[in-house]
Order: C-alpha cells, then sequence, then structure tokens
C-alpha cells in the first residue's frame, strides 16, 4: 500500500509534467510567431526599398535563332526555330566597394539595410560565336545582373574601353533568368567581339545581405562596411577578414577551377531559370537574434522544469511536507512564465539585460511563494538559490552555442550524482510508511 501511494505521487507529478510541457509548447509557438512577424517586417522594407542583392557579370551576350528539325508527339517531322544565347564571361573580375548601413524601424523590429559604392573592373579576351549551320546571330550586347534594379541610386556610370557609355534599362533575352541593365555592343565585320576592358561605378540599395556570383576566370572582390557583425555566407570563404568593433573589411580570391558558377548560370539562362548557385555572400546580421535564443531556451524548458521538480520532490519526500499536486503546478507555471517574460522583454531591452529581469522576477517569485509553501524562508532561500544556479547554467547554455551538447551533458551527469548521493542511504519503504 505504502509502495503505490508513493507511485500515485509520483504519477501526478508526471501529469503535472506532462502539462507544464504543453504550457512550454505554447511558449515555442508563440516564439516561432513573433519570427514570422520579424521576417515580415523585413519583407515590408524590402517591398519599399530593395530586397538582398545579387550580382551576375557582366556578361557579353550574342543571342541567335537556329532551324532544327524535330519530330513531334505523332512521328512527324517538323522544323521548329529555337532561340538562344552564346555567353562570355570575363577574365578578370574586380570588385570594390563599401557597404555604408543603417537600419530601418517597422513597429518594434529593426530591420538592417545598406547603401553600397561600388565598383567593378573586368576584362573580356576577344570572342568569335561558335560557327554552328543554321544558326543566325542577333545583336550583341553586355549584360550587368542585378537582383533588384530598384536599388539602383542615381544612373550607374559605365565606361566601355575608355568610353563613356549609357546603361539601359533590362537585360533583353536574359530576363527570365537575370534582372538588371544591359548596353548594346559592336562586332566587327566578322562578327567577332574584339577583347573590351570596362570599368563600372554604382550606388545600390539592398537589405540585409550583399552576394556577387564568381562568374569571371579570375575573381577578386573586396567589400568593407562600418557594420560590426557581418556573416559571411555563401559557397566561399573570405580569403582575408578583418572585424571589429569599428566594422568589417574581407576579401576573395575565386578562381574558376574551384567555382561552378559559370557552368551554372549557363544552365540557369538555358533553362530559364532564377541563379541560385555558388556565390559570395555577406550579410548584415543582429549579433543576437532574440527569437533565436528565446526558442533555444524555450527547448532547454523541459530540462529546466525537470530539474527543478527534481529537487523539489526530493526535499518534499525527505522532510515530509506532503505537497499538494497544485503547489507543484503553480512552481512550474512560474518557470513557464519565465520564459514568456523573456520573450517579451527581450523585444525591448538588450537580451542580458532581459534575462537577468525575467529571471529575478521570477526567482523572486518562487522564493516569496515557497517560503510559505515550506513554511520557512530559509528554506525559501535555498531553494531560490539553486533556482539561480539553473538559471546561470541555462544562461552558459545559450551563450555556449558549441559547448551546448558538452554543457547541458555535464549538468544532467552532476544532477544525477547530487541526487544519488542525496538518496543513496535512503529507506523508501520506510519514507512511504512514515507519510501514513
Amino acid at each position: 500500500m505504502e509502495s503505490l501511494r508513493l507511485f500515485g505521487r509520483i504519477a501526478v507529478a508526471g501529469v503535472v509534467v506532462v502539462v507544464l510541457m504543453v504550457a512550454l509548447l505554447l511558449v515555442r509557438s508563440l516564439v516561432s510567431e513573433r519570427a514570422q512577424f520579424r521576417d515580415q517586417a523585413v519583407a515590408r522594407v524590402a517591398a519599399s526599398r530593395a530586397g538582398e542583392q545579387l550580382l551576375t557579370g557582366p556578361l557579353r551576350v550574342i543571342p541567335w535563332t537556329e532551324q532544327q528539325l524535330r519530330v513531334d508527339e505523332q512521328g512527324v517531322q517538323r522544323m521548329r526555330t529555337v532561340h538562344g544565347h552564346e555567353l562570355q564571361m570575363p577574365q578578370l573580375l574586380q570588385v570594390d566597394g563599401r557597404l555604408l548601413p543603417e537600419q530601418r524601424r517597422v513597429g518594434m523590429f529593426k530591420v538592417p539595410v545598406y547603401t553600397w559604392r561600388g565598383k567593378l573592373a573586368a576584362r573580356f579576351a576577344a570572342f568569335e560565336p561558335a560557327g554552328v549551320p543554321g544558326r543566325v546571330y542577333g545583336k550583341p550586347y553586355l549584360v550587368m545582373g542585378i537582383a533588384d534594379v530598384r536599388g539602383l541610386v542615381g544612373t550607374p556610370v559605365l565606361q566601355l574601353d575608355g568610353r563613356r557609355v549609357l546603361l539601359q534599362a533590362g537585360t533583353q533575352g536574359l530576363h527570365d533568368s537575370i534582372g538588371g541593365v544591359h548596353v548594346p555592343l559592336l562586332p566587327d565585320d566578322a562578327g567577332r567581339l574584339p577583347a573590351s576592358a570596362l570599368q563600372l561605378e554604382l550606388v545600390l540599395d539592398g537589405t540585409r545581405s550583399l552576394a556577387l556570383l564568381p562568374v569571371a576566370d579570375d575573381n577578386r572582390v573586396q567589400l568593407a562596411s562600418s557594420w560590426p557583425h557581418p556573416s559571411f555566407g555563401g559557397a566561399f570563404a573570405p580569403a582575408r577578414r578583418e572585424v571589429g568593433e569599428g566594422g568589417f573589411s574581407a576579401s576573395w580570391a575565386v578562381s574558376s577551377l574551384a567555382s561552378k558558377a559559370q557552368d551554372q548560370l549557363q544552365q540557369a539562362i538555358a533553362q530559364g531559370q532564377g541563379m541560385h548557385g555558388e556565390q559570395i555572400q555577406v550579410s548584415l546580421v543582429d549579433p543576437v537574434d532574440v527569437y533565436t535564443q528565446a526558442l533555444r531556451a524555450a527547448k532547454y524548458g523541459v530540462l529546466f522544469i525537470v530539474l527543478t521538480f527534481v529537487g523539489f520532490g526530493i526535499y518534499d519526500l525527505v522532510k515530509g511536507l506532503n505537497l499538494h499536486p497544485l503547489q507543484y503546478l503553480l512552481v512550474g507555471l512560474a518557470l513557464v512564465m519565465f520564459f514568456l517574460l523573456l520573450l517579451s522583454l527581450s523585444e525591448q531591452l538588450p537580451f542580458v539585460l532581459a534575462y537577468l529581469v525575467a529571471s529575478a522576477a521570477c526567482i523572486a517569485l518562487q522564493a516569496w511563494y515557497l517560503s510559505g509553501v515550506l513554511r520557512s524562508w530559509p528554506r525559501a532561500l535555498g531553494f531560490a538559490a539553486m533556482l539561480t544556479a539553473l538559471y546561470a547554467a541555462l544562461y552558459g547554455l545559450l551563450v555556449s552555442e558549441q559547448n551546448a551538447l558538452l554543457l547541458g551533458s555535464l549538468l544532467l551527469f552532476a544532477v544525477l550524482a547530487a541526487v544519488m548521493g542525496l538518496t543513496r542511504r535512503l529507506d523508501w519503504r520506510q519514507l512511504g510508511r512514515s507519510h501514513e
């Protein structure tokens, strides 16, 4: 009978834990919902200004048409007109520029945006299109791909072989794959494109990230900004980078031997698809994404509640307090409330300060409540000290992302060792009889 009574108390505690798990799931759902609102704020800024930018090119393009004999579904041979493009990538592409960052506020959300003052220099070798029988070549042109042309500020300055030329809107026949601007080219009498060099200066607005497609045989990129928290994404890490409180500078050196960008671009244009291949990318990120941190904290909430209940339950059994399940539930709800407070405060305060305020409020509430439940302020303060240690451990898990698994494993091992040490001489049968 005593064992059944003890088992019943454990089962009731398990039900309470399940109820608290449901409450934690609701908090995690709320965190995800707030993160979606943040993403909508980013989309609103991108819709009114310019989105994430991707530069492709410059490229030299020669359109062509060709009559090909094809067999249709009925097996009848028919002549069909096929359209395509000959693409020439630059031998050398040099990109240099500085991102001038700022933050746009949408409600309570801050969205990082930038203005890029960039310079591009490219060199092309002489190019002769393939001599395919029946193929007719059209007028060649130069394309500079820009993901969102709304970000162009003023008129870009393009110098082609030392003379200034006027850019035109659109990318001609490449519009299905690349947005941007173009300029007509003049082939020689034999239809060849001579060797050429160009310089382009432009001012480009964007939101959060700037990326470049390394389409040249030799790509050399240098970017700098006063933003102190860059994220270097894409397929290529910088060959050199310096990041500090005053901003960052980074450079890339990418060869076509190490990149599939040229082939990926050829395939995307041939299939009329957008370009999503290997890129050089830098993003202006928030060093502490409050929603990522809050979601990670909520994921540790299960561990947090279980550890608290283990300590609370052991104390209850050893001291013979015979606490009611509702008291366990109220203690657990105060723990869940911490994660809700952390989310709401971190939207208004720096994450560290929000964590301190939320944890201090919940620890004070628990101490005040337990002083009555445990009928002793010293006992309540001892339990509050344990909670303080747990909150400190949770913060350590949050800030040590690379070592979170190791720290969590060590914490669980330490707690298990402490419980086993405290109860190794405990007579559970006698404990059940003493609570009759």
